[in-house]
């Protein structure tokens, strides 16, 4: 038996999806003021515009994911688990980056909205009794 899905879950996975599709969409689209305009970014090096692109695409397939979840809650939960494993380990790239004197520390606070910060939420919605709860999918 299925019950309804948390609405406020299916925004989020909605809000998910489109921030991802125009991140990605705009790494795609002009990979130069992406790589100037989001904080934080230019202290990883030069810009390598190919780079760039390429991790558009990977941003755009998980906003992608995220809509199609809100639309097959019943067998969506590989593919947020999926997009919350890239997640988690951009975040912990940066961690790694941070401790071991690759970004400076004050990325710690640089990197929470756009990077800790939907890692941990992710981790948090992808509990499974948590997912249960949130879908309205039993057993998932």
């Amino acid at each position: 038996m299925r019950d309804a899905a948390h609405p406020l879950f299916i925004t989020t996975l909605w809000v998910l999806g489109a921030v991802n599709l125009g991140n990605g969409a705009w790494m795609l689209a002009h990979a130069w003021s992406w790589f100037s305009w989001i904080p934080g970014v230019i202290d990883t090096g030069d810009v390598n515009a190919h780079f760039v692109h390429d991790v558009g695409v990977v941003y755009a397939l998980c906003g992608y994911g995220f809509i199609w979840c809100t639309r097959n809650l019943s067998i969506a939960r590989p593919v947020f688990l999926g997009i919350t494993l890239f997640f988690v380990g951009h975040a912990l790239g940066h961690v790694f980056e941070i401790l071991f004197g690759a970004l400076p520390l004050d990325h710690w606070l640089i990197d929470l909205p756009l990077v800790f910060a939907p890692a941990l939420l992710l981790c948090w919605l992808a509990m499974p009794a948590r997912w249960r709860r949130l879908t309205g999918v039993a057993g998932s």
